[in-house]
């Protein structure tokens, strides 16, 4: 931070917390990319799963909060805030989904506040947090979940586990396997419907988990940069319209990740005859 080079703080801000099993055989915290990078998959991200935590368990706190105080003579504002939110979420399932299934309501509201709260920690000033950390003797710092790709992948192949279960529910293992070697040319093409099938599955979930994370990971790079390559005193004339601007890329994420998943478990609740 002070004193390094932009490269190096650039470098720095964009690394997470990884603990994991080092060459050596010992278990720490990486110091580097490098070392992050060999101790391979037996590693976690410890920031990443930290924040989600946190942002979740601030989620169920206030909506619990406006449950237990809601009045119908004289609501809170925040009450009418979380309304509005649940208002808009309901108004979404019932345009975009066809099936019966009491989950997808509640599940969409989750995803769609729970993603919106970890895309917002992306509006704190990027040096705090880190700053922090490392007075607290923490290398590495990143606040922003949903700029780790290992976390939206872990919600997408979450909803793409969803998709498969509520396939084969509704449809039956035949069903569910029909539909993947039998469409859309018929019996006859039967290997190029399940190349097709099979990619266009696999492409739900990198979609949902790519978008989000690329989108996030560009908006914070953006902030990074700025203050690794900005004077002090221009810093806050292109970091704040940057800011105002990515409240919308924040919201609009979220909503995106929650529509696709509405759409894609819609479609899974489709019988075809």
């Amino acid at each position: 931070m002070a004193g390094s080079s932009p490269a190096e703080y650039i470098s720095h801000h964009i690394q997470n917390l990884t603990y994991g099993r080092t060459l050596d055989g010992s278990w720490g915290f990486a110091h580097s990319a490098q070392e992050a990078a060999q101790m391979g998959f037996v590693s976690i991200n410890v920031d990443t799963m930290f924040w989600s935590l946190l942002t979740g368990i601030i989620f169920c706190v206030l909506f619990r909060k406006a449950s237990a105080s809601a009045s119908v003579a004289n609501p809170s504002k925040w009450q009418l805030c979380v309304e509005l939110v649940v208002e808009m979420v309901w108004g979404s399932v019932k345009d975009a989904f066809t099936g019966k299934n009491a989950l997808i309501a509640p599940l969409s509201l989750t995803i769609f506040v729970w993603i919106f709260l970890m895309n917002l920690m992306d509006l704190v000033p990027v040096d705090f947090v880190p700053y922090a950390s490392q007075l607290a003797g923490l290398s590495h710092m990143k606040i922003v979940p949903t700029t780790d790709v290992n976390a939206t992948f872990g919600m997408s192949l979450s909803i793409f586990a969803l998709m498969i279960y509520y396939g084969i529910k509704m449809k039956g293992l035949g069903g569910f396997a029909g539909e993947l070697a039998f469409h859309p040319f018929g019996k006859a093409f039967l290997p190029v419907n399940l190349v097709l099938e099979t990619v266009s599955m696999v492409a739900k979930p990198l979609s949902l988990s790519l978008r989000l994370f690329g989108n996030m990971f560009a908006g914070e790079l953006v902030f990074v940069l700025i203050a690794a390559l900005v004077p002090f005193y221009l810093q806050f004339v292109l970091a704040v319209p940057w800011a105002i601007f990515h409240i919308l890329v924040i919201t609009l994420q979220a909503y995106i990740f929650m529509m696709l998943t509405i759409v894609y478990l819609g479609q899974a609740h489709e019988v075809h005859h």
